[in-house]
C-alpha cells in the first residue's frame, strides 16, 4: 500500500485490554464545525478555514457491514423483504446522523454485499449519501471484504462522490490503497485506513501506522475492515489486526467493521470498536441492529472518547421458554404464540420441563401454523416425558416389565450425562405406556 510518510513507521508493541467501558450518555451536543453552517456566500467547502483550537468536540457516527444487495438465498420468499429492511436501516442511520447532528460519518467496509450491483441500487445509496452532503456532514468510507477494492470493485465502476454531488469537496471520501488517509481541516481530524486490492490482506493494515508525530490535526481516526486477533478463532480470517498493533498506532479511535455484533475495547491509548451491522444480515445475529455515535472531546489537554449505541434496525429477537406441563394441546400452543405476533420479531421458542403423556406435539406443524405472524419463528422441544408415577404394574406383566426395564436404562444414561439418548428413551417410555394401556397414539 502507498504511504504518505506523514504518520507511518515500523510496527511497535503496546499494552492492551478488551475491556472498554461505555461512557454515560449526556444531553445531545449541537456543535457546528468551523462556522461551516454560516458559510459566507461564494465560499466553497474547500475554502473553509481549519477549526479553531478551542473547538475540540467531534461527533462521529460509525457504521459498517450494511451489506446492501445481499441475496439471502436461505430466506426464500423473505429475501426481498430482508434486503428492504437492510436499506431501511441504512436510511435510518443517515436520518440519525442528520438529526443529531454529527460532524462525520464513517462506513467501515461492506456497504455493499458484493461488487455486482445494478446501477439503480448504487443510485439509491448515492441518494442517501447526497442527503449527508446537503447537510454538510462529511462521510468517509472504505471497501470491505465483500465489496473488496479489486479490479471489479464497485468503487472503480461508479464514482460515488460524483453521484452524491460531492465532487470538488471533501464531503464524501472513499479511501483506497492509493489514498490511505484524508485530512478534513474543517473538523481538525485526519482519517486513516488500511485498504488492499485483494480480499486477503498481504499483511496487517496497521503494520506501519503511527500517528503520534503527525501534527496535521488534533484528532486521528483509523478505519479497518477485519478481525481483532483471537487465537484459534481468527487464524484463517482475511484481514487480522492485533491489540498490540492497535496500541502502537497512537490513534484516538479505530472504527472497525467485519463483525456484525457491537463490541468495544481499548489498546494502549486507542479506543476501538465494532459498530456491528445496522440490520442483521442473517436472522441469528441477535446483537446486530445498531450504529455507534462517538464523541471525541478534549478538555485541559486531556482527550476522552465516549461511545453511545443507537438502535437503527427494526429486527428484534426474543427467546421464549415454555413449561410443557402448562401446555394443554398443540392448538393451545399455536394460539399462545400467535398472540405474540410481530412482523419484526425473530422468536426462538423452547419447550422445557416434563411433558404430560397426553400432550401430542409436532413442532414443524406449530412453526408452519404461526410462521406468517413473525419475521421468523423456531420451535424446539426440549421437554422430557415423565417417568412413571404411582404404583407400577407387577413385573410379571408386559407393562410392568417394560416400565422397569426402560426406566432402569434411562437412569443409567442420565447418570452418564447422555441426555440425548435418555430423552429418546423417555419418549419411548411415554409411547409404550400409552400403547400398552390401550390409548390411541399418533406416530
Amino acid at each position: 500500500m502507498a504511504r504518505d510518510g506523514s504518520g507511518w513507521r515500523a510496527k511497535s508493541n503496546g499494552g492492551a485490554s478488551f475491556a472498554g467501558t461505555r461512557g454515560p450518555r449526556g444531553s445531545p451536543i449541537r456543535w457546528l464545525p468551523s462556522a461551516e453552517r454560516a458559510r459566507p456566500p461564494g465560499r466553497s467547502v474547500a475554502q473553509d478555514p481549519p477549526r479553531r483550537p478551542a473547538d475540540r468536540m467531534l461527533r462521529v457516527l460509525h457504521t459498517a457491514d450494511i451489506h446492501l444487495g445481499a441475496r439471502h438465498a436461505d430466506l426464500g420468499e423473505q429475501a426481498a423483504t430482508q434486503r428492504q429492511r437492510q436499506f431501511a436501516a441504512f436510511r435510518a442511520a443517515v436520518d440519525l446522523a442528520i438529526a443529531e447532528p454529527v460532524d462525520l460519518v464513517l462506513v467501515a467496509g461492506d456497504l455493499f454485499d458484493s461488487n455486482v450491483q445494478p446501477r439503480r441500487s448504487v443510485e439509491l445509496v448515492a441518494a442517501e449519501l447526497r442527503r449527508l452532503v446537503e447537510a454538510r456532514i462529511r462521510t468517509v468510507l472504505i471497501p470491505g471484504t465483500h465489496d473488496v477494492y479489486d479490479r471489479a470493485s464497485i468503487y472503480r465502476s461508479y464514482d460515488l462522490p460524483a453521484l452524491a454531488g460531492a465532487m470538488g469537496s471533501d464531503l464524501l471520501t472513499v479511501l483506497t490503497p492509493e489514498r490511505d488517509s484524508v485530512q478534513l481541516e474543517a473538523l481538525d481530524v485526519v482519517v486513516h485506513a488500511g485498504v488492499f486490492a485483494t480480499k486477503r490482506a498481504p499483511h496487517s493494515p496497521l503494520r506501519d501506522l503511527d500517528v503520534r508525530k503527525d501534527t496535521r490535526a488534533t484528532w486521528h481516526i483509523g478505519m479497518v475492515h477485519g478481525s481483532v486477533a483471537i487465537p484459534g478463532q481468527t487464524d484463517r480470517d482475511e484481514v487480522v489486526v492485533t491489540t498490540e498493533e492497535i496500541a502502537a498506532t497512537g490513534l484516538d479511535y479505530l472504527a472497525l467493521g467485519h463483525w456484525h455484533s457491537t463490541s468495544r475495547g481499548r489498546a494502549g491509548g486507542t479506543v476501538y470498536a465494532y459498530s456491528g451491522a445496522p440490520e442483521p444480515v442473517a436472522l441469528d445475529q441477535d446483537r446486530s441492529g445498531k450504529v455507534l455515535v462517538v464523541a471525541l472531546d478534549q478538555k485541559n489537554g486531556k482527550k476522552t472518547v465516549e461511545l453511545d449505541e443507537r438502535q437503527v434496525g427494526r429486527t428484534r429477537f426474543e427467546k421464549l421458554e415454555l413449561d410443557a406441563a402448562g401446555i394443554g394441546s398443540q392448538p393451545a400452543l399455536v394460539e399462545l404464540l400467535a398472540s405474540r405476533a410481530d412482523p419484526d420479531l425473530v422468536l426462538d421458542v423452547r419447550l422445557i420441563g416434563v411433558r404430560p403423556d397426553e400432550l401430542d406435539l409436532e413442532v414443524d406443524e406449530v412453526e408452519a401454523a404461526v410462521g406468517g405472524h413473525f419475521l421468523k419463528v423456531r420451535v424446539r422441544d426440549r421437554s422430557v416425558p415423565a417417568l412413571s408415577e404411582g404404583a407400577i404394574p407387577p413385573p410379571d406383566t408386559v407393562l410392568g416389565a417394560f416400565i422397569r426395564d426402560v426406566e432402569a436404562r434411562v437412569a443409567e444414561l442420565e447418570a452418564a450425562s447422555d441426555d440425548a439418548a435418555a430423552g429418546e428413551l423417555r419418549d419411548t417410555l411415554r409411547l409404550g405406556r400409552l400403547l400398552l394401556s390401550g390409548a390411541e397414539v399418533t406416530l
